[in-house]
This record gives structure tokens, sequence and C-alpha cells, in this order.
């Protein structure tokens, strides 16, 4: 459970940092999300967070209805996740290959527009200590396995079961729950879950949900 000896204190987060808004694209705390930068706007946001802490706030847009922020820029969901930049490679054609591995969730409470054209939001991080705490976790695997079995076929994935099986149980569900295609609310309510428990029920619900709502569409279709 623990973070590595670069991550900042919770009593040290900052209050802004810069947000990369992309739908359906989900970071939590402990996971590793790799990122493939090429946006002038976002190079810039990548080199400003160099400059200083290297953290990176990864956040979705809202449902076009939702209105819209600073110049003219989707709105942005309430809840995001802060990630330190771990990893980063230089290409050849001008883009960059990070990590972002996750710290810890936050309210923002606004954004602004950079020169550069990135945003930059003010962070509330009060109601998340607990992403930087040893969570209680029990769920039940073999339910997790068996859904996910049909889930992955139905989705044409390949896995590692033996690999799998060997995971850690919070490291297990953060990966899933970044990885798999749920739907864009879907991961939404996945990074407000309250708790890494609630976030483990609701995940093995999602694939549940899935695997039924495929093999009911089938059902349906050959009759």
């Amino acid at each position: 459970m623990s973070f590595g000896p670069f991550i900042p204190a919770f009593e040290q987060l900052p209050g802004s940092l810069p947000v990369f808004p992309l739908t359906g694209v989900l970071l939590l705390p402990r996971g590793h999300l790799p990122l493939n930068i090429f946006e002038p706007r976002y190079i810039a946001m990548i080199d400003a967070a160099l400059a200083t802490d290297r953290l990176v706030g990864m956040v979705q847009p809202c449902d076009p209805e939702g209105g819209e922020s600073p110049a003219g820029q989707p709105a942005l969901y309430r809840t995001a996740c802060a990630g330190r930049i771990t990893s980063f490679d230089e290409t050849e054609d001008g883009r960059y290959l990070i990590t972002l591995t996750g710290i810890c969730r936050f309210h923002i409470l606004g954004d602004t527009l950079a020169n550069a054209g990135y945003r930059r939001a003010e962070a509330d991080w009060s109601a998340f200590a607990d992403d930087y705490r040893e969570q209680p976790l029990r769920f039940d695997r073999q339910r997790l396995t068996t859904a996910l079995d049909a889930f992955f076929r139905q989705h044409g994935i390949s896995a590692d079961w033996d690999a799998l099986e060997e995971t850690p149980d919070e490291r297990l569900v953060t990966s899933l729950s970044m990885i798999c295609p749920f739907e864009p609310t879907e991961k939404q309510a996945l990074l407000e879950a309250p708790t890494l428990a609630a976030r483990a029920e609701m995940m093995v619900s999602l694939v549940e949900m899935a695997v039924f709502s495929c093999d009911d569409g089938q059902k349906r279709a050959r009759h």
C-alpha cells in the first residue's frame, strides 16, 4: 500500500495542478497509466509538470450537456485523480511517452486556462486522505474470475490467468478498473467509489452486467 520515496506526503499536495481531460480514461491511486503525449498544449503541460512537482491530474470531460468551462472548454467532472510522472521518454517525431502513477483523488473547485493552452485546476484533497492509507479489502475472487472469463471472451481479450491469480487484491481491482472497456460514466463511478471495497464490488457488478447484457442480446437475436 505504500507509495515510493518521491511521492509527496498528503499534507504536501499542491493547491493547484495541471489537468489532462480524456474521455474513458481512468487513473486510480497506485495505478499505472501509460500516455502518449503529442498535442503541443499537452507537451507544454508535461514540460511544466517536469519542471515542478511532476504532478498531473487525470479527469474526464462531462456530458456535453454539462456546460462549459474557461474559454469554451468542455466542463469537467468534479472528481479527478492526481498522478506523478514516474516514467518519461522522448520520441524522434516529437512525442512524449510517459507513465503516471496514481497518488490521490481530489475535487476540482475551479479551473483556468494556462497561456500554453492546457488547463489548471484548483484542488481540494480533503475528502480523500484514505487514498494514502491501507484499506481492508475482501471480495469474491472466484465470482470475479467466472465473470471475467466470459467478459474477456466477449471482447476478444486474452488473459494470463496464472498472473491474474498471483496478483494481490488491490492491484487486481485497480488494474481491471482502469483497463476494462467500461463506459465513461462507469469509469467515473469507479473513480468516485468511496472505498476500495466499494470499488471492488462495483467493478465485479459491472463485469457481470456486461456479460448478462451481451448474453441477453444474443438470445434475443437468435429469436
